[in-house]
């Protein structure tokens, strides 16, 4: 195995293993909910902190990065993030103890991701980036959904404590891993791309020399992703719930299979967004942005309309949205690392995960919203009008298509593997 494939390997299994804490408290939030007496505002705010925490460190991170080294960062916070998450069983007593802690391992898983992908961009060439990335999120993905495998079931037969240690604790194995290869320093590739147009010879630079305008297109671009992407992860679950029960089961049942099925919709996008990667290796960045927004953004205008029907035809849409939502979201970190010297790839990725990051915490509030105003004051599982607040993403997430294609008309797009592709 070539050095940088063992590299791929140890990052992709430690992403899996760190990243776990991050849903585990929504996978036990029930049992704490009820001990500590948590209302829904309150368990509001602690779910936005872990994402808001994610968005404060980000961007300083990345610049961080650029300076000392991304495994260093993606080592320690990884530590971190196992700390603070295994901390959270013993230390969290009242709302105030739960709301700073779920904060501080926000902020320490947040200094993972970004830095990691600014690393491995280092060792695979730009036309091999889709599909590391895609890996590499595709465990990210994983880890969401394992944590509500592994913490779900825990809970419900030791205590909500156990589910949080045994989703916490494999995030210092990974630490372990990634203290392993911590000196492993990755090449420095060569920014100069030299270009043919219309036969002329030209150089065309990446940022900051060539300009932002590339980096800030697809980052656009990556907005309407996003928009779209956490909405649909944070309310297909109760959308589930609530379209088994108008098919006549049992509330308890509903429950169950609902959240079942919202797991392994999300799951169903981990094979999509390293797959989809490869083929943006082959087809170009641009071209497979297009296709994989339409695909998802076109399906959810109808999905809220089909609630009392054929709950077949429902999962089986749901999942076909679970596959098109993720699967594009290795290629905007993809093409930005192609439009940026690598001396700031670290640093622009941090700025487009943030911006990225702020419509993950504005969309599902939004389609709470509209949920409420179509249906009242109610428990969203009893909630019968689900149209517009699935149409309301489908809309937004336009972004991602119109400006990718956008992006096309630019010379720096060319930067990005198989050019305006």
């Amino acid at each position: 195995m070539k050095k940088k494939h063992t590299i791929l390997l140890i990052m992709t299994i430690a992403m899996f293993l760190g990243y776990l804490p991050w849903y585990n408290f929504s996978a036990v939030l029930n049992y704490i909910a009820a001990d500590f007496n948590l209302d829904a505002a309150q368990i509001g705010y602690i779910l936005a902190s872990i994402q808001v925490g994610y968005v404060i460190i980000v961007i300083f991170t990345g610049w961080l990065s650029d300076k000392i080294g991304e495994i260093k960062i993606v080592a320690w916070a990884t530590l971190l993030t196992g700390i603070f998450s295994t901390l959270f069983a013993w230390l969290a007593i009242d709302f105030y103890s739960i709301l700073v802690l779920r904060l501080l391992t926000g902020l320490s898983a947040g200094a993972i991701y970004v830095p990691g992908i600014s690393y491995l961009s280092r060792w695979f060439t730009s036309n091999e980036r889709g599909r590391v990335i895609g890996i590499y999120t595709g465990a990210l993905t994983a880890a969401y959904a394992g944590g509500y495998f592994v913490a779900s079931p825990l809970a419900s037969k030791y205590g909500w404590q156990a589910g949080i240690i045994w989703t916490s604790l494999p995030a210092f194995i990974a630490a372990l891993l990634l203290f392993l290869i911590v000196n492993q320093k990755a090449p420095e590739p060569d920014d100069n791309i030299l270009l043919t147009d219309n036969g002329t010879d030209s150089i065309v630079k990446p940022a900051p020399e060539g300009g932002y305008t590339g980096p800030a297109l697809i980052t656009t671009s990556y907005m309407g992703h996003m928009w779209e992407l956490y909405a649909f992860w944070g309310w297909i679950g109760p959308f589930l719930v609530a379209s088994t029960l108008a098919v006549g089961y049992e509330e308890n049942i509903a429950v169950a299979l609902g959240g079942k099925l919202a797991a392994f919709v999300i799951m169903f996008g981990v094979p999509a967004v390293s797959l989809w990667g490869l083929v943006a290796d082959k087809l170009g960045r641009t071209k497979t942005i297009i296709v994989a927004a339409l695909c998802s953004l076109v399906a959810e205008l109808f999905l809220g309309f089909l609630y009392g029907h054929s709950l077949i035809i429902i999962v089986l849409l749901s999942f076909w949205i679970g596959f098109w939502v993720i699967a594009d979201s290795a290629i905007y970190k993809a093409g930005l690392t192609e439009m940026v010297s690598y001396k700031i790839r670290s640093t622009a990725l941090g700025f487009q995960s943030a911006i990225g990051y702020i419509m993950t915490i504005i969309s599902p509030i939004v389609f709470g919203l509209v949920l409420e105003y179509q249906n009242g004051k109610t428990n969203p599982i009893y909630a019968e009008n689900w149209g517009g607040a699935f149409l309301l993403l489908g809309v937004g997430a336009l972004v991602a298509p119109l400006a990718a294609l956008v992006l096309r008309r630019l010379p720096q797009a060319r930067l990005m593997a198989k050019g305006k592709m």
